[in-house]
Protein backbone atom coordinates (compact mmCIF):
# COMPACT_ATOMS: atom_id res chain seq x y z
CA UNK A 1 0.00 0.00 0.00
CA UNK A 2 1.41 3.38 -0.99
CA UNK A 3 1.50 5.54 2.14
CA UNK A 4 3.09 8.94 2.62
CA UNK A 5 3.61 8.78 6.36
CA UNK A 6 7.25 7.76 6.12
CA UNK A 7 8.35 10.78 4.09
CA UNK A 8 9.74 12.56 7.16
CA UNK A 9 12.91 10.46 7.35
CA UNK A 10 16.03 11.64 9.17
CA UNK A 11 19.53 10.29 9.58
CA UNK A 12 20.50 9.11 13.06
CA UNK A 13 22.59 12.25 13.54
CA UNK A 14 19.55 14.44 12.88
CA UNK A 15 17.25 12.75 15.39
CA UNK A 16 17.17 14.70 18.68
CA UNK A 17 17.98 12.96 21.91
CA UNK A 18 14.89 11.35 23.38
CA UNK A 19 13.28 10.79 19.97
CA UNK A 20 13.17 7.92 17.48
CA UNK A 21 12.53 7.35 13.77
CA UNK A 22 9.30 5.46 12.96
CA UNK A 23 7.06 4.76 10.00
CA UNK A 24 5.19 7.97 10.78
CA UNK A 25 8.29 10.10 11.26
CA UNK A 26 10.27 11.19 14.31
CA UNK A 27 8.38 10.85 17.59
CA UNK A 28 9.34 10.73 21.30
CA UNK A 29 10.95 7.48 22.47
CA UNK A 30 8.15 6.87 24.97
CA UNK A 31 5.48 7.06 22.26
CA UNK A 32 4.43 4.04 20.21
CA UNK A 33 2.94 3.46 16.78
CA UNK A 34 -0.20 1.33 16.51
CA UNK A 35 -2.54 0.53 13.69
CA UNK A 36 -6.07 1.82 14.04
CA UNK A 37 -7.41 -1.71 13.68
CA UNK A 38 -5.40 -2.83 16.72
CA UNK A 39 -7.14 -0.20 18.79
CA UNK A 40 -10.65 -0.97 17.55
CA UNK A 41 -13.39 -3.36 18.59
CA UNK A 42 -14.60 -3.28 15.01
CA UNK A 43 -14.50 -1.21 11.81
CA UNK A 44 -17.55 -1.07 9.58
CA UNK A 45 -19.64 1.18 7.33
CA UNK A 46 -23.21 1.51 6.20
CA UNK A 47 -24.51 -0.36 3.17
CA UNK A 48 -26.57 0.52 0.14
CA UNK A 49 -30.32 0.59 0.18
CA UNK A 50 -30.94 2.94 3.08
CA UNK A 51 -32.72 5.43 0.80
CA UNK A 52 -35.84 3.30 1.05
CA UNK A 53 -35.92 4.05 4.78
CA UNK A 54 -35.73 7.87 4.43
CA UNK A 55 -38.36 9.66 6.48
CA UNK A 56 -39.35 13.10 7.73
CA UNK A 57 -38.44 12.17 11.30
CA UNK A 58 -36.93 9.32 13.24
CA UNK A 59 -33.28 8.32 13.60
CA UNK A 60 -30.45 10.54 12.37
CA UNK A 61 -28.77 9.26 9.21
CA UNK A 62 -25.16 10.41 9.11
CA UNK A 63 -23.81 10.97 5.58
CA UNK A 64 -20.46 12.19 4.28
CA UNK A 65 -21.59 15.85 4.27
CA UNK A 66 -22.17 15.63 8.02
CA UNK A 67 -18.51 14.75 8.77
CA UNK A 68 -16.55 18.00 8.89
CA UNK A 69 -13.34 19.30 10.50
CA UNK A 70 -13.22 16.87 13.41
CA UNK A 71 -16.89 17.27 14.30
CA UNK A 72 -20.35 16.43 13.08
CA UNK A 73 -22.36 19.12 11.28
CA UNK A 74 -26.09 18.76 10.76
CA UNK A 75 -26.86 21.73 8.53
CA UNK A 76 -28.03 19.11 6.02
CA UNK A 77 -30.02 16.56 8.00
CA UNK A 78 -31.59 13.29 6.88
CA UNK A 79 -33.73 10.96 8.99
CA UNK A 80 -34.56 7.27 8.58
CA UNK A 81 -37.01 4.74 9.95
CA UNK A 82 -34.36 2.11 10.62
CA UNK A 83 -35.05 -1.54 9.79
CA UNK A 84 -34.98 -4.04 12.63
CA UNK A 85 -32.11 -6.51 12.44
CA UNK A 86 -28.39 -6.99 11.94
CA UNK A 87 -27.92 -4.07 9.53
CA UNK A 88 -29.17 -1.45 11.95
CA UNK A 89 -27.36 -3.06 14.89
CA UNK A 90 -24.08 -3.07 12.95
CA UNK A 91 -24.23 0.56 11.78
CA UNK A 92 -25.74 2.26 14.81
CA UNK A 93 -23.60 5.14 16.09
CA UNK A 94 -22.51 5.31 19.73
CA UNK A 95 -20.83 7.96 21.88
CA UNK A 96 -17.05 8.27 21.15
CA UNK A 97 -17.25 6.43 17.81
CA UNK A 98 -14.84 7.67 15.17
CA UNK A 99 -16.39 8.45 11.77
CA UNK A 100 -14.34 8.74 8.56
CA UNK A 101 -15.70 9.52 5.09
CA UNK A 102 -14.61 6.73 2.74
CA UNK A 103 -16.09 7.68 -0.64
CA UNK A 104 -17.03 10.84 -2.54
CA UNK A 105 -15.41 14.26 -2.82
CA UNK A 106 -14.82 14.57 0.93
CA UNK A 107 -12.83 11.36 1.45
CA UNK A 108 -10.76 11.49 4.63
CA UNK A 109 -12.82 13.89 6.71
CA UNK A 110 -12.89 12.69 10.30
CA UNK A 111 -15.27 13.36 13.17
CA UNK A 112 -15.69 12.14 16.72
CA UNK A 113 -19.17 11.44 18.07
CA UNK A 114 -19.13 13.70 21.13
CA UNK A 115 -22.82 13.55 22.00
CA UNK A 116 -25.15 10.70 22.74
CA UNK A 117 -27.87 10.34 20.11
CA UNK A 118 -31.19 8.67 20.82
CA UNK A 119 -30.66 6.76 17.58
CA UNK A 120 -28.30 7.35 14.64
CA UNK A 121 -26.81 5.34 11.77
CA UNK A 122 -24.09 5.79 9.14
CA UNK A 123 -24.43 5.68 5.36
CA UNK A 124 -22.33 3.59 2.98
CA UNK A 125 -20.03 6.60 2.50
CA UNK A 126 -18.99 6.77 6.15
CA UNK A 127 -16.69 4.37 7.99
CA UNK A 128 -17.45 3.69 11.65
CA UNK A 129 -14.61 2.84 14.05
CA UNK A 130 -15.50 1.69 17.57
CA UNK A 131 -12.44 1.95 19.81
CA UNK A 132 -11.47 -0.45 22.58
CA UNK A 133 -10.47 2.59 24.64
CA UNK A 134 -13.11 5.27 23.88
CA UNK A 135 -11.08 7.93 25.70
CA UNK A 136 -8.52 7.80 22.88
CA UNK A 137 -11.11 8.95 20.35
CA UNK A 138 -10.48 12.68 20.69
CA UNK A 139 -6.72 12.22 20.20
CA UNK A 140 -7.01 9.83 17.24
CA UNK A 141 -9.58 12.10 15.59
CA UNK A 142 -7.14 15.01 15.71
CA UNK A 143 -4.25 12.84 14.55
CA UNK A 144 -6.08 11.82 11.36
CA UNK A 145 -7.85 15.12 10.65
CA UNK A 146 -6.94 17.24 7.58
CA UNK A 147 -3.61 19.12 7.92
CA UNK A 148 -2.51 16.84 10.76
CA UNK A 149 0.60 14.59 10.67
CA UNK A 150 -1.48 11.43 10.21
CA UNK A 151 -3.75 12.70 7.44
CA UNK A 152 -1.37 12.06 4.47
CA UNK A 153 -2.02 8.35 5.01
CA UNK A 154 -5.58 8.91 3.83
CA UNK A 155 -4.50 10.45 0.51
CA UNK A 156 -1.90 7.71 0.07
CA UNK A 157 -4.44 4.95 0.65
CA UNK A 158 -7.15 6.12 -1.73
CA UNK A 159 -8.00 3.80 -4.59
CA UNK A 160 -9.91 4.51 -7.76
CA UNK A 161 -9.45 7.37 -10.22
CA UNK A 162 -12.89 8.69 -11.12
CA UNK A 163 -14.26 7.99 -7.62
CA UNK A 164 -11.39 7.79 -5.14
CA UNK A 165 -12.16 6.10 -1.89
CA UNK A 166 -11.05 4.04 1.08
CA UNK A 167 -11.96 0.51 2.05
CA UNK A 168 -12.36 -0.78 5.58
CA UNK A 169 -8.93 -2.45 5.54
CA UNK A 170 -7.40 0.94 4.72
CA UNK A 171 -8.97 2.28 7.90
CA UNK A 172 -7.64 -0.62 9.96
CA UNK A 173 -4.14 -0.06 8.55
CA UNK A 174 -3.88 3.62 9.45
CA UNK A 175 -0.91 4.21 11.75
CA UNK A 176 -1.33 6.30 14.89
CA UNK A 177 1.57 7.87 16.80
CA UNK A 178 0.29 7.44 20.33
CA UNK A 179 1.63 8.91 23.57
CA UNK A 180 2.03 6.12 26.13
CA UNK A 181 0.68 8.37 28.87
CA UNK A 182 -3.13 8.71 28.63
CA UNK A 183 -2.85 12.09 30.36
CA UNK A 184 -0.72 13.38 27.47
CA UNK A 185 -3.24 12.07 24.96
CA UNK A 186 -6.01 13.94 26.77
CA UNK A 187 -3.93 17.12 27.14
CA UNK A 188 -3.18 17.23 23.41
CA UNK A 189 -6.81 16.53 22.46
CA UNK A 190 -8.06 19.17 24.91
CA UNK A 191 -5.68 21.85 23.60
CA UNK A 192 -6.76 21.25 20.01
CA UNK A 193 -10.42 20.95 21.01
CA UNK A 194 -10.23 24.37 22.67
CA UNK A 195 -9.01 25.87 19.39
CA UNK A 196 -11.78 24.05 17.52
CA UNK A 197 -14.32 25.56 19.91
CA UNK A 198 -12.91 29.04 19.26
CA UNK A 199 -13.10 28.46 15.50
CA UNK A 200 -16.70 27.28 15.81
CA UNK A 201 -17.62 30.42 17.75
CA UNK A 202 -15.93 32.61 15.14
CA UNK A 203 -17.81 30.81 12.35
CA UNK A 204 -21.09 31.40 14.19
CA UNK A 205 -20.28 35.06 14.78
CA UNK A 206 -19.30 35.61 11.14
CA UNK A 207 -22.53 33.96 9.98
CA UNK A 208 -24.53 36.16 12.35
CA UNK A 209 -22.79 39.34 11.13
CA UNK A 210 -23.41 38.34 7.52
CA UNK A 211 -27.10 37.84 8.25
CA UNK A 212 -27.26 41.26 9.90
CA UNK A 213 -25.53 42.86 6.92
CA UNK A 214 -27.88 41.09 4.50
CA UNK A 215 -30.89 42.43 6.42
CA UNK A 216 -29.35 45.92 6.49
CA UNK A 217 -28.81 45.88 2.72
CA UNK A 218 -32.38 44.78 2.16
CA UNK A 219 -33.64 47.72 4.21
CA UNK A 220 -31.19 50.46 3.23
CA UNK A 221 -30.79 49.70 -0.49
CA UNK A 222 -34.54 49.68 -1.05
CA UNK A 223 -35.43 52.70 1.09
CA UNK A 224 -37.56 50.63 3.47
CA UNK A 225 -35.38 52.03 6.24
CA UNK A 226 -33.89 55.54 5.99
CA UNK A 227 -30.87 56.72 7.89
CA UNK A 228 -31.35 59.70 10.25
CA UNK A 229 -31.57 63.02 8.41
CA UNK A 230 -32.85 61.65 5.11
CA UNK A 231 -36.37 61.71 3.72
CA UNK A 232 -38.26 62.29 0.48
CA UNK A 233 -38.71 60.24 -2.68
CA UNK A 234 -35.79 58.67 -4.49
CA UNK A 235 -35.24 59.65 -8.13
CA UNK A 236 -36.05 57.23 -10.94
CA UNK A 237 -32.94 56.73 -13.09
CA UNK A 238 -32.24 54.90 -16.34
CA UNK A 239 -28.65 53.71 -15.95
CA UNK A 240 -27.94 54.01 -19.67
CA UNK A 241 -28.33 57.79 -19.42
CA UNK A 242 -25.52 58.03 -16.87
CA UNK A 243 -22.83 55.54 -17.94
CA UNK A 244 -19.93 55.25 -20.35
CA UNK A 245 -18.90 51.71 -21.23
CA UNK A 246 -15.14 51.26 -21.59
CA UNK A 247 -13.18 49.34 -24.18
CA UNK A 248 -11.93 46.08 -22.72
CA UNK A 249 -9.53 43.36 -23.82
CA UNK A 250 -10.38 39.94 -25.23
CA UNK A 251 -7.13 38.24 -24.29
CA UNK A 252 -6.96 34.82 -22.68
CA UNK A 253 -4.62 34.03 -19.80
CA UNK A 254 -2.24 32.39 -22.27
CA UNK A 255 -1.58 35.83 -23.79
CA UNK A 256 -0.74 37.41 -20.45
CA UNK A 257 2.53 37.59 -18.54
CA UNK A 258 3.55 37.88 -14.91
CA UNK A 259 5.36 41.19 -15.31
CA UNK A 260 4.49 44.32 -17.22
CA UNK A 261 3.26 47.89 -16.89
CA UNK A 262 -0.34 47.33 -18.03
CA UNK A 263 -2.25 45.21 -15.53
CA UNK A 264 -5.12 43.08 -16.81
CA UNK A 265 -8.29 42.41 -14.82
CA UNK A 266 -9.39 38.92 -15.81
CA UNK A 267 -13.02 37.90 -15.31
CA UNK A 268 -11.84 34.94 -13.22
CA UNK A 269 -10.38 37.35 -10.68
CA UNK A 270 -13.82 38.94 -10.30
CA UNK A 271 -15.56 35.55 -10.05
CA UNK A 272 -13.33 34.46 -7.19
CA UNK A 273 -13.14 37.80 -5.38
CA UNK A 274 -14.73 37.92 -1.94
CA UNK A 275 -14.42 41.72 -1.80
CA UNK A 276 -16.70 44.33 -3.34
CA UNK A 277 -13.81 46.68 -4.02
CA UNK A 278 -10.66 45.70 -5.84
CA UNK A 279 -7.39 47.44 -5.03
CA UNK A 280 -4.85 46.42 -7.70
CA UNK A 281 -1.98 47.37 -5.40
CA UNK A 282 -3.05 44.65 -2.97
CA UNK A 283 -3.22 41.72 -5.39
CA UNK A 284 -1.14 39.94 -7.97
CA UNK A 285 -2.50 40.78 -11.42
CA UNK A 286 -1.32 39.46 -14.79
CA UNK A 287 -0.03 41.92 -17.37
CA UNK A 288 -0.84 42.60 -21.01
CA UNK A 289 1.81 43.72 -23.46
CA UNK A 290 1.63 47.50 -23.96
CA UNK A 291 1.23 47.23 -27.74
CA UNK A 292 -1.84 45.01 -27.30
CA UNK A 293 -3.35 47.43 -24.79
CA UNK A 294 -3.06 50.62 -26.85
CA UNK A 295 -6.71 50.75 -27.88
CA UNK A 296 -8.09 49.80 -24.46
CA UNK A 297 -9.45 52.25 -21.88
CA UNK A 298 -7.57 52.50 -18.60
CA UNK A 299 -9.58 51.89 -15.45
CA UNK A 300 -9.92 54.61 -12.81
CA UNK A 301 -11.04 54.64 -9.20
CA UNK A 302 -14.81 54.27 -9.05
CA UNK A 303 -15.13 52.29 -12.28
CA UNK A 304 -17.38 49.25 -11.95
CA UNK A 305 -16.32 46.05 -13.72
CA UNK A 306 -18.94 43.31 -14.24
CA UNK A 307 -18.51 39.74 -15.40
CA UNK A 308 -20.53 39.13 -18.55
CA UNK A 309 -21.13 35.41 -18.00
CA UNK A 310 -21.88 33.12 -15.07
CA UNK A 311 -22.55 29.41 -14.70
CA UNK A 312 -25.32 30.12 -12.18
CA UNK A 313 -27.89 32.85 -11.64
CA UNK A 314 -26.30 33.91 -8.36
CA UNK A 315 -23.26 35.11 -10.29
CA UNK A 316 -25.22 37.22 -12.77
CA UNK A 317 -24.33 40.89 -12.30
CA UNK A 318 -21.36 40.26 -10.03
CA UNK A 319 -18.94 43.18 -10.08
CA UNK A 320 -16.06 44.89 -8.33
CA UNK A 321 -15.45 48.59 -7.86
CA UNK A 322 -11.93 49.75 -8.65
CA UNK A 323 -10.17 51.46 -5.76
CA UNK A 324 -6.53 52.51 -5.44
CA UNK A 325 -5.75 52.55 -9.15
CA UNK A 326 -4.01 55.92 -9.20
CA UNK A 327 -0.54 55.86 -10.79
CA UNK A 328 -1.30 52.48 -12.38
CA UNK A 329 -2.34 51.32 -15.84
CA UNK A 330 -5.15 48.75 -15.62
CA UNK A 331 -7.46 47.44 -18.31
CA UNK A 332 -10.57 45.28 -18.10
CA UNK A 333 -10.22 41.90 -19.77
CA UNK A 334 -12.03 39.06 -21.42
CA UNK A 335 -15.68 38.47 -20.43
CA UNK A 336 -15.98 41.74 -18.52
CA UNK A 337 -18.09 44.86 -18.88
CA UNK A 338 -16.35 47.98 -17.59
CA UNK A 339 -18.68 50.87 -16.74
CA UNK A 340 -17.93 54.45 -15.70
CA UNK A 341 -21.01 55.96 -14.08
CA UNK A 342 -21.73 59.61 -13.40
CA UNK A 343 -20.58 60.01 -9.78
CA UNK A 344 -23.44 62.38 -9.01
CA UNK A 345 -25.86 59.56 -9.88
CA UNK A 346 -23.92 56.60 -8.49
CA UNK A 347 -21.45 57.66 -5.82
CA UNK A 348 -18.15 55.91 -5.23
CA UNK A 349 -18.36 53.09 -2.67
CA UNK A 350 -22.17 52.97 -2.97
CA UNK A 351 -21.95 51.71 -6.54
CA UNK A 352 -20.20 48.55 -5.27
CA UNK A 353 -23.60 47.59 -3.81
CA UNK A 354 -25.45 48.12 -7.10
CA UNK A 355 -25.30 44.37 -7.72
CA UNK A 356 -27.40 43.83 -4.57
CA UNK A 357 -30.24 46.23 -5.45
CA UNK A 358 -33.30 44.00 -5.97
CA UNK A 359 -34.47 45.80 -9.13
CA UNK A 360 -31.00 45.54 -10.65
CA UNK A 361 -30.62 41.86 -9.81
CA UNK A 362 -34.09 40.92 -11.01
CA UNK A 363 -33.64 42.82 -14.29
CA UNK A 364 -30.33 41.14 -15.16
CA UNK A 365 -31.53 37.69 -14.15
CA UNK A 366 -34.68 38.06 -16.22
CA UNK A 367 -32.65 38.97 -19.30
CA UNK A 368 -29.74 36.57 -18.73
CA UNK A 369 -29.43 34.30 -21.76
CA UNK A 370 -27.80 30.95 -22.32
CA UNK A 371 -28.18 27.31 -21.36
CA UNK A 372 -24.96 26.28 -19.63
CA UNK A 373 -23.80 29.87 -19.07
CA UNK A 374 -25.94 32.93 -18.25
CA UNK A 375 -24.82 35.95 -20.25
CA UNK A 376 -25.11 39.66 -19.45
CA UNK A 377 -24.62 42.46 -21.97
CA UNK A 378 -24.04 46.21 -21.91
CA UNK A 379 -27.59 46.79 -23.06
CA UNK A 380 -28.94 44.72 -20.18
CA UNK A 381 -27.18 47.06 -17.74
CA UNK A 382 -28.03 50.24 -19.66
CA UNK A 383 -31.73 49.37 -19.72
CA UNK A 384 -32.02 49.02 -15.96
CA UNK A 385 -34.38 51.63 -14.50
CA UNK A 386 -34.43 52.00 -10.73
CA UNK A 387 -34.92 54.48 -7.95
CA UNK A 388 -31.74 55.80 -6.35
CA UNK A 389 -31.13 58.08 -3.36
CA UNK A 390 -29.13 61.26 -3.74
CA UNK A 391 -25.33 61.17 -3.55
CA UNK A 392 -25.22 62.31 0.08
CA UNK A 393 -27.55 59.54 1.21
CA UNK A 394 -25.66 57.06 -0.95
CA UNK A 395 -22.45 58.00 0.85
CA UNK A 396 -24.13 57.53 4.23
CA UNK A 397 -25.50 54.11 3.25
CA UNK A 398 -22.12 53.06 1.88
CA UNK A 399 -20.42 54.10 5.12
CA UNK A 400 -22.77 51.93 7.21
CA UNK A 401 -22.40 48.90 4.95
CA UNK A 402 -18.65 49.38 4.59
CA UNK A 403 -18.27 49.37 8.37
CA UNK A 404 -20.14 46.06 8.45
CA UNK A 405 -17.91 44.68 5.69
CA UNK A 406 -14.82 45.78 7.61
CA UNK A 407 -16.03 44.05 10.76
CA UNK A 408 -16.69 40.81 8.88
CA UNK A 409 -13.30 41.02 7.16
CA UNK A 410 -11.57 41.50 10.51
CA UNK A 411 -13.38 38.48 11.95
CA UNK A 412 -12.45 36.38 8.92
CA UNK A 413 -8.81 37.42 9.29
CA UNK A 414 -8.93 36.43 12.97
CA UNK A 415 -10.44 33.07 12.01
CA UNK A 416 -7.74 32.49 9.37
CA UNK A 417 -5.00 33.25 11.90
CA UNK A 418 -6.62 30.88 14.38
CA UNK A 419 -6.76 28.14 11.75
CA UNK A 420 -3.08 28.69 10.98
CA UNK A 421 -2.32 28.53 14.71
CA UNK A 422 -4.24 25.26 14.99
CA UNK A 423 -2.35 23.76 12.06
CA UNK A 424 0.96 24.69 13.68
CA UNK A 425 -0.19 23.26 17.00
CA UNK A 426 -1.16 19.97 15.34
CA UNK A 427 2.26 19.61 13.72
CA UNK A 428 4.03 20.26 17.03
CA UNK A 429 1.77 18.45 19.50
CA UNK A 430 0.89 15.37 17.43
CA UNK A 431 4.55 14.63 16.71
CA UNK A 432 5.71 15.24 20.26
CA UNK A 433 7.98 18.16 19.36
CA UNK A 434 6.15 20.07 22.09
CA UNK A 435 5.19 18.10 25.17
CA UNK A 436 2.29 19.08 27.40
CA UNK A 437 2.94 16.42 30.05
Amino acid sequence: MNREVGSDMHSAAEIPSGYKQTEVGVIPEDWRVERLGEQSEFVTSGSRGWAQFYSESGALFIRSQNVRDGRLSFEDTQYVSAPIGAESNRTEVKLNDLLITITGNSVGNVALVEQKFDEAYVSQHVGLVRLKEPTRGAYICRYLSPNSPGNPQIAGSQSGQSKPGLNLQDLRDFLIALPSNPNEQRAIATALSDVDALLAKLDQLIAKKRDIKQAAMQQLLTGQTRLPGFSGEWDLRLLGDHVKFLRHGTNSRAELSADGVVKYLHYGDIHTSTQLRLNPKEMQMPSLAADRAQALDRLRDGDLVFIDASEDLDGVGKSVEISGAEDMEIVAGLHTIAARFDKSVLADRFKAYLQFLPEFRHHLRRLATGTKVYATSRSHIANVELRLPGATEQNAIAAVLSDMDAEITALEARRDKTRALKQGMMQELLTGRIRLV
